[in-house]
């Protein structure tokens, strides 16, 4: 069950990892250790409907040890770079735009708003596997989420460009 869990999951679950570090190694490693933990646990298994978000806690606990281990060394990231995955193809297109423009707002708001957006609007958990992830009633959930929406839309408002009007005019 875990396996499979793993399994099927991998891809969000890395996804998440990528966030919270900012770093595709450090989002391994953290891969790494969640799989590690989650297949050698020896105590009570969870019911299958929580396992991924069972896993998704173990990589939140995993990331927090490890920034708590680490953080006198690395307060910030040293470069803001994002490795995009093979393929990626950078076209034109008004939801390659969007997702580049959400991207870029995610780094700049505080880690608990990106986090919560992560958790229920990227990784598409509810607020009650999110309330249990995150060890927090599920009130709290629903209005951190409105809170983080609204500094990411700040962000997005005040960052968005505008075109230039163009100084030449066009002979007719």
């Amino acid at each position: 069950m875990i396996e499979e869990a793993l399994r099927s999951n991998w891809k969000s679950l890395f996804s998440y990892a990528l966030r919270l570090t900012d770093n595709a190694d450090a989002a391994a490693d953290l891969l790494q250790s969640c799989a590690l933990k989650a297949l050698g646990s020896s105590g009570a298994q969870p019911r299958p409907e929580a396992v991924r978000a069972w896993l998704f806690k173990i990589v939140r606990n995993a990331w927090i040890d490890n920034y708590r281990r680490t953080r006198h060394i690395h307060d910030e990231p040293e470069n803001g770079a994002v490795e995009e995955g093979p393929g990626f193809d950078y076209r034109y297109d008004d939801s390659i735009i969007a997702e580049i423009t959400v991207r870029q707002a995610l780094k700049q708001i505080p880690p608990h708003h990106r986090e919560i957006i992560e958790l229920v609007d990227l990784a598409g958990f509810s607020y009650g596997e999110v309330a249990s992830i995150l060890g927090m009633p599920q009130g709290t959930i629903m209005s951190r989420l409105s809170r983080a929406r609204q500094a990411l839309l700040a962000v997005i408002e005040r960052e968005n460009l505008r075109p230039l009007q163009s100084r030449h005019r066009h002979a007719r």
